[in-house]
């Protein structure tokens, strides 16, 4: 399965151990747990295939600079989304600031499998989201990721995005209506 498919539909990992009283849990803990939220927030959010490793890497130096910092106001993956968040922003500043040629991703095997045609399958739908992601806006996509991909609910979202509850519901409603619009476009265009 191509790492791309692979992440995008992973389960989540074994949860972080409950630290004792007054600890903190290893970044070994929060690393193994929420590897793979971190990994598909920031393609979410925009991060190409050819630079989420780094972007990866990026948010896992932060958390293991400040995990000492983390106070638990929050839960430990909105704390994660928020700094994912701003790593995500700074790799498209500097993309946009050096633009390059984009890389294709690779397709699927096609062995003629059912199970390679579920993959292509597979695949296409999330390119398909992610480009549809990308006809929103940065701060209506965050919540529209985090409400609809990540299953948050709009307090949870409200601490991580460090905003007002009724700013979370305004971004939703507006990017749902753009991410429908943007649908439509697409299939309006595959069916002419």
């Amino acid at each position: 399965m191509p790492p791309s498919v692979a992440r995008e539909h992973a389960g989540p990992r074994r949860p972080v151990p409950q630290a004792e009283a007054g600890t903190e849990p290893s970044f070994e803990a929060v690393y193994e747990a929420h590897f793979d939220f971190v990994w598909r927030s920031l393609r979410r959010l925009g991060i190409d295939t050819a630079h989420i490793d780094d972007a990866v890497q990026d948010v896992f130096v932060v958390v293991h600079r400040r995990l000492g910092e983390f106070e638990g106001r929050s839960t430990m993956k909105t704390w994660l989304f928020g700094i994912a968040l701003r790593v995500a922003s700074l790799h498209r500043r500097t993309a946009a600031r050096r633009p390059t040629e984009p890389l294709v991703d690779d397709p699927p095997d096609e062995a003629g499998h059912s199970t390679a045609d579920a993959l292509s399958e597979a695949a296409e739908a999330a390119r398909l989201v992610h480009r549809l992601l990308d006809c929103l806006d940065g701060d209506r996509r965050a919540v529209f990721v985090l409400a609809e991909l990540e299953q948050m609910t709009a307090p949870e979202i409200a601490a991580a995005l460090g905003v007002n509850l009724n700013t979370v519901y305004s971004r939703l409603r507006l990017a749902r209506r753009d991410f429908d619009a943007a649908l439509a476009r697409y299939r309006a265009r595959r069916s002419t």
